[in-house]
């Protein structure tokens, strides 16, 4: 056991780049300038995230604004709101064709979004429920490169053939993401296969909660707020990690397939998309072992705990609080929050809900007290979407896939931005800091790494 701990060792110093060279070589590391603001490394007409100011050299924070088109979309929220409507399509349409549409080409496009909802003859069947997966994300993936095999012209990428396939996309996603989900819980949690037909006139928020109850029964408010956080996922300028992605895989000239799944590689990851999911363990942790929710000594006492890494999951992070742009405060997290006030008083969650209201207030005095750092802390939409996909009654294995619903509109946009005005395949540097060393014969080679390869292959 010893030796293959001293080959795992070597394996991993192989691997290791001491942090001094990063700053010798002036790399931006994770492309991020020294002073936490991104590299910039294009341009975006599709969206903006607006959460600080640049004065003499020195960021300023500043409340934070989010743009689709120009449109702020607090604005989108606010007409929704306003009209009892849904919005979601009218925020696909513009992100799309960078103009919102009048009420016929709304109307239009929603039923040429419903009419593309069904799969492709026998695809749920040879597809999906054939090779079912534990994680609903790797299933959407592996849908997605699968649906290529269907289309007569993958490889087309002009404009009109990508826009038809982003439509196509867009709209499968919610059937995709509750096939797969009820193919797990039949497979893996030994439960009864039920699978509903999506209906062409519902909205994509209608659909996925249709598809995934039973019953097919919600109520107008659930399918509302459900709509609000596909609103407010859908997009989030061009430097967010899926959507670089995106920009990347699509500057090698690959087809649309491809790109997305690249795409839904990085969301899946719980740095990124899959944080809300981390907020939930996180939150139910907290719930566990914190006696009294009320209490800001306890609740402090817990979160310093979890900041020095000594509880919930040891990365010392409390998910949810932070963001890499956003500093004072992130829309999105405000209007999911308010809005979930209201559903949280009706299904008798307000204990639950002050709690998430209390550790949003206090987690940048506890940073500032464990890390002895004044670094703006704000809580973002991760901290409240998992709570309001609780309370909507969607399980925790969907989260992340509704992040995936409503973020393909933003990619399909920046994919089309990439083929029409990018040109170039994007390729940024890296320096090899390896020192040169002489080939050796192989009878002078030491011991490898045999005994332990051997054991993690179980061979």
């Amino acid at each position: 056991m010893e030796n293959i701990k001293n080959q795992l060792k070597e394996i991993t110093d192989e691997h290791y780049i001491n942090s001094e060279l990063f700053s010798k070589y002036n790399v931006k590391r994770g492309l991020r300038n020294a002073d936490g603001t991104g590299v910039l490394v294009g341009l975006t007409r599709v969206g903006e995230v607006h959460g600080y100011i640049v004065d003499e050299g020195e960021k300023v924070a500043v409340p934070g604004k989010l743009y689709y088109r120009g449109i702020d979309v607090e604005d989108i929220a606010a007409s929704a709101a306003k009209h009892d409507r849904f919005c979601f399509e009218e925020t696909v349409y513009l992100l799309l064709f960078g103009r919102l549409p009048d009420k016929k080409q709304l109307d239009e496009f929603t039923e040429l979004i419903g009419n593309s909802r069904a799969l492709p003859k026998n695809f749920a069947e040879d597809v999906i429920m054939r090779a079912p997966s534990p994680d609903i994300m790797n299933k959407l993936t592996s849908s997605i490169l699968a649906l290529y095999s269907s289309d007569e012209n993958p490889e087309n990428q002009s404009p009109e053939n990508v826009v038809r396939q982003s439509i196509e996309l867009i709209a499968r996603f919610p059937t995709i993401v509750a096939y797969s989900y009820m193919s797990k819980k039949h497979y893996f949690d030994h439960e009864s296969l039920v699978i509903h037909p999506s209906e062409p006139t519902a909205s994509s928020a209608e659909t996925l909660l249709s598809l995934i109850r039973p019953d097919q029964k919600y109520t107008h408010y659930e399918a509302q707020l459900l709509d609000l956080a596909l609103v407010l996922h859908a997009e989030h300028g061009g430097g967010n990690n899926s959507t670089f992605a995106v920009h990347v895989v699509s500057s090698a000239d690959t087809d649309t397939y491809s790109t997305i799944a690249a795409g839904l590689s990085s969301l899946k990851g719980f740095k990124h998309g899959g944080a809300n999911a981390k907020v939930i363990g996180m939150m139910n942790d907290i719930m566990r072992n914190v006696k009294n929710w009320e209490s800001e000594d306890e609740v402090s006492a817990y979160l310093t705990k979890i900041l020095q890494g000594e509880a919930y999951d040891g990365t010392g992070l409390i998910y949810g609080q932070g963001h890499a742009v956003y500093t004072i405060t992130d829309p999105r997290a405000i209007l999911l929050r308010d809005r979930a006030e209201a559903l949280a008083d009706e299904k008798g969650l307000m204990k639950e809900y002050n709690l998430y209201r209390l550790i949003e207030r206090l987690v940048p005095t506890v940073f500032k007290k464990v890390k002895g750092s004044n670094k703006d802390i704000c809580t973002n939409v991760d901290f409240y979407s998992g709570f309001v996909y609780k309370m909507l009654g969607l399980p925790a294995e969907l989260n992340t896939p509704i992040f995936a619903i409503s973020r393909i509109a933003g990619w399909c946009a920046h994919r089309l931005e990439e083929i029409t005005t990018g040109g170039r395949i994007i390729r940024p540097a890296y320096k090899c800091v390896q020192p040169r060393i002489e080939y050796m014969d192989i009878d002078k080679r030491k011991e490898g790494i045999l005994t332990w390869l051997k054991k993690i292959l179980h061979l």
